[in-house]
């Protein structure tokens, strides 16, 4: 019986929702046959290296989620254990965390990303980085932590700057108006095309996580080309990047002034929420593959090295 070392915790600002990632898949990995050995990961790397080293699994399914645990930092220890693990490796994990290095990937294989800058706290404090609206974001977090839009009219931005506490870079993008889309991708496998809709005013970190915060509509009501171009760019930034196993790619759907729109990608999530109700096991499922067989998958799927 293979043995699957489910890591999930962490120290990001996602510990909350890597621990419910990892409860939920150590539940269906075991629903799936395998013997499940659950750890949780928090501030002491060492005792994690030494219960990894005593436990010798023969797979490691990474739930983990943010800094440390998405951003190639663990999939390097796990590369010099020599054990596989589940998800993108640490070249693709380390850029899709950087926007700034992913955007300029995406950009490289010509794929539509919208107009953008990284910033100085104290730049954003002094002017306007861009037309309002605009986006402002950390350059190494997820899960919407600290979004922020700045509209006309709008006089917290000297706020933001002064509050600031995700490091030294900000990335500032124009907003795009329109729709939130998502698209998982398995493999070489694009799965569906999600509209996200919240009465947050926008897909942050509350509307992805508070109960009801956000409605999932699958397949997006969306016109065939958009959903088909949102598909296309997905796997090509999956590839563009280097990922393996699954992704999750997000975009904005601008049909403001007519269909079929644009479609512009934001991002590319590698280890993207792992709960039975998370876009990649919806997409699965509107497929017909249960979360089990996704999770089996994922262990199939894993390995180590680049």
């Amino acid at each position: 019986m293979t043995r699957v070392a489910v890591l999930y915790g962490g120290i990001s600002a996602e510990r909350e929702v890597s621990l419910a990632s990892g409860a939920q898949c150590v539940a269906a990995l075991r629903e799936a046959g395998f013997e499940v050995l659950p750890m949780e990961a928090g501030p002491d790397l060492a005792a994690l290296v030494t219960a990894l080293d005593r436990a010798r699994p023969d797979v490691v399914f990474n739930a983990l989620h943010g800094r440390y645990g998405e951003d190639g930092c663990i999939q390097g220890v796990l590369d010099w254990m020599g054990i596989p693990y589940t998800h993108s490796g640490v070249r693709a994990s380390s850029l899709a965390m950087d926007k700034q290095a992913a955007k300029a990937v995406f950009a490289a294989a010509g794929l539509p990303v919208e107009e953008g800058r990284v910033v100085t706290p104290e730049e954003l404090e002094a002017r306007d980085p861009l037309p309002r609206p605009y986006v402002v974001k950390p350059v190494n977090e997820g899960s919407s932590v600290g979004v922020e839009i700045i509209r006309a009219g709008d006089n917290r931005r000297q706020a933001i700057a002064r509050d600031w506490r995700y490091g030294r870079r900000i990335m500032a993008e124009r907003f795009v108006p329109g729709r939130e889309l998502t698209v998982a991708v398995m493999g070489d496998r694009p799965l569906a095309v999600t509209e996200i809709t919240t009465d947050h005013g926008f897909y942050d970190y509350e509307a992805k996580y508070a109960e009801g915060g956000s409605r999932h509509a699958i397949p997006a009501p969306v016109h065939p080309r958009a959903a088909e171009r949102a598909m296309e760019v997905a796997l090509a930034a999956h590839r563009a990047l280097g990922c393996r196993g699954v992704s999750r790619a997000d975009f904005r759907y601008d049909d403001t002034a007519g269909e079929p729109g644009r479609v512009v990608l934001l991002e590319v999530n590698t280890q993207p929420g792992m709960t039975r109700t998370s876009l990649v096991p919806e997409q699965a499922a509107h497929c017909g593959i249960s979360f089990p067989a996704l999770c089996a998958w994922m262990v199939r799927e894993a390995r180590h090295g680049a």
